[in-house]
């Protein structure tokens, strides 16, 4: 690996890391909307839980949880370690 490749990837991994805050921002933001939809599932009259608009809520509840899991995969990524092994 010669040096301006070096250094290409020393900037991929700043743009990495800006990504990976965002990536935080966005996970902690879908969080909020889910909770505040989970609350709004758990406070709703029975007959109304048991119909559409319940699962309407337990569908949006679940397409959050899989946006939070998916963000949560890609923080945890080891992008960094796997850069670093290629500038060797």
């Amino acid at each position: 690996m010669n040096n301006e490749r070096r250094k290409q990837i020393e900037a991929i991994n700043g743009r990495i890391a800006v990504l990976l805050s965002e990536a935080e921002n966005i996970k902690t933001d879908v969080e909020a909307i889910r909770d505040d939809e989970q609350e709004y599932r758990d406070n709703m009259p029975e007959s109304f839980g048991e119909g559409e608009k319940g699962e309407k809520a337990d569908a949006a509840i679940a397409a959050l949880e899989q946006v939070i899991e998916d963000l949560e995969s890609l923080i945890e990524n080891d992008f960094s370690g796997q850069l670093d092994t290629a500038a060797e």
